[in-house]
C-alpha cells in the first residue's frame, strides 16, 4: 500500500512542479510495445524539468498482436488491432513529451541523455506483420482471412500460443475445414508443463483439430500463404490448401549491432543486460554505455516473454534512470512476472469475439467506435 500511495504522490507532485524549458535532454524509449509505452507513461510522471520523453515507433499504430490470429481470419474486425498513439500522454505535463515519428533508419540523429530499448522481437505473419502503416497491415489480415474463407485443408506450423489460437478459431469459425497443427516438440506450449499440454490436446481433439507432433516441415515464412506440399521425416508428403507457419521469434537487436556488437548474445541474439538492465559492456571505457537500457522481449533477461513481465522491467527501468539522474545506487530487477498463457477457445461465454480489444482501447485513452479514423 505505501509503495501505491508514493508512486501517486510522485506523478502529482511531476504534474504540479515540471516546467518546460527552452533546453532539455531526451530520455529515449524506442519501440511501440506494452513494454515501451509503459515506460514512456511512467517518465513523463516521474521525470523533472530539463526532461523531454521522447517515444520512437516506426508503426504508424499500436498493434494489438494478442487479437492478429482471430482478426487474420474473422473479416470486418482487422482495424480494432491497430491503436491510434495520440491518447496516451494527454494528461502528461505540458513539454514533457515528444510523439516518436522519428526514423532512425533514415539516418536522422535523435541527441539522447538516456535510452531504453524494447523493440521486441519479429515473429512471422500473423504473429507479427509486416507493414508499418495501419492501412497496409490491414491489408494483410484481409489477405490472410481470404485465403482461409477459400481453403479447404489448413496446416498451421508451431504448437505456441498463436498456433494453438489459430487453430481453434479456425475449426470454431469455420467447422467445415480440416486443421492439422504441426508441432516440432511431442508437448504443445512446450514452455508449460504437461498437464496444460494434455489439456489443450483434449480440446483442440473435441473441435476436430489433428495434432501432430514430433514434426517440423519447411514452410517459407514471408507471409504468402500459399498452398504447400509439406515432407515430414517418415518421407511422407501431404498437400494442404493454405500453410500458416507459426513459429520462433528472433530478438530486433540489430539496432546496437554497430556500436556494440558486444552486447548481443552469439546464439539466440538477444541483447545482453545487467541485472540493473543496463546493456552489458565495458562501462570503464564508454561511460555512455551506462545509460542505455534493454528491457523486454529483446532483452536476454532470462525471464518470461510476456508484456506483464515487460512492463515489471520498465518499472526497475525507471527507477534506474531516475537514480542516474540524482547519482543514487542503482536497483536490480528482481520482480518476474509468473509465466502464462492465455487460448480463448471459441467465442467465450460472452460471445465477444474481440476478446480485450475494447479494454485496450480505452487504456490507451482511444475511441473504438471512432475505428476508422487515421
Amino acid at each position: 500500500m505505501s509503495s501505491i500511495c508514493q508512486g501517486f504522490g510522485d506523478v502529482i507532485l511531476i504534474l504540479l512542479t515540471y516546467r518546460p524549458l527552452h533546453s532539455f535532454q531526451n530520455v529515449l524509449v524506442i519501440g511501440g510495445s506494452f513494454t515501451s509505452i509503459w515506460l514512456a507513461r511512467r517518465l513523463t510522471e516521474s521525470l523533472s524539468s530539463g526532461y523531454k520523453v521522447v517515444l520512437a515507433e516506426k508503426n504508424s499504430h499500436f498493434n494489438y498482436t494478442f487479437n492478429f490470429p482471430r482478426y487474420s481470419l474473422l473479416r470486418g474486425h482487422e482495424q480494432k488491432a491497430f491503436i491510434p498513439y495520440q491518447g496516451l500522454f494527454e494528461k502528461a505535463p505540458e513539454g514533457i513529451f515528444e510523439d516518436g515519428e522519428i526514423e532512425l533508419a533514415s539516418g536522422k540523429c535523435v541527441p539522447y541523455a538516456y535510452l531504453a530499448i524494447a523493440t521486441g522481437a519479429t515473429q512471422s505473419p500473423p504473429a507479427k506483420l509486416l507493414a508499418s502503416q495501419k492501412g497496409e497491415a490491414g491489408a494483410e489480415l484481409r489477405v490472410l482471412q481470404a485465403r482461409v474463407e477459400k481453403a479447404e485443408k489448413v496446416a498451421i506450423v508451431g504448437g505456441g500460443a498463436v498456433g494453438v489460437q489459430l487453430s481453434v478459431d479456425i475449426e470454431s469459425f469455420y467447422k467445415d475445414k480440416t486443421v492439422v497443427l504441426i508441432h516440432l516438440r511431442d508437448q504443445l506450449l512446450s514452455s508449460f508443463g504437461v498437464r496444460l499440454h494434455e489439456f489443450v490436446v483434449g480440446k483442440l481433439g473435441a473441435l476436430g483439430v489433428d495434432v501432430w507432433l514430433g514434426e517440423r516441415p519447411t514452410v517459407p515464412v514471408d507471409g504468402n500463404w500459399e498452398s504447400e506440399e509439406l515432407t515430414f521425416k517418415c518421407g511422407r508428403s501431404e498437400m494442404f490448401d493454405l500453410v500458416i507457419p507459426c513459429t520462433g521469434q528472433k530478438p530486433n537487436s540489430s539496432i546496437i549491432t554497430e556500436f556494440s556488437p558486444l552486447s548481443i548474445s552469439t546464439q539466440a541474439k538477444w541483447i545482453l543486460a545487467k541485472p540493473t538492465l543496463q546493456l552489458e559492456a565495458d562501462v570503464k571505457s564508454n561511460e555512455r554505455m551506462a545509460r542505455i537500457f534493454a528491457l523486454g522481449d529483446v532483452a536476454g533477461t532470462g525471464g518470461p516473454m510476456m508484456a506483464r513481465a515487460g512492463m515489471l522491467q520498465a518499472e526497475t527501468v525507471l527507477e534506474n534512470i531516475v537514480a542516474l539522474i540524482q547519482r543514487k545506487k542503482l536497483a536490480e530487477n528482481t520482480s518476474l512476472a509468473r509465466r502464462s498463457v492465455e487460448v480463448e477457445f471459441g467465442q467465450g461465454k460472452s460471445g465477444n469475439v474481440d476478446l480485450e480489444a475494447a479494454k485496450v482501447w480505452k487504456m490507451f485513452g482511444a475511441d473504438l467506435q471512432k475505428k476508422g479514423i487515421e
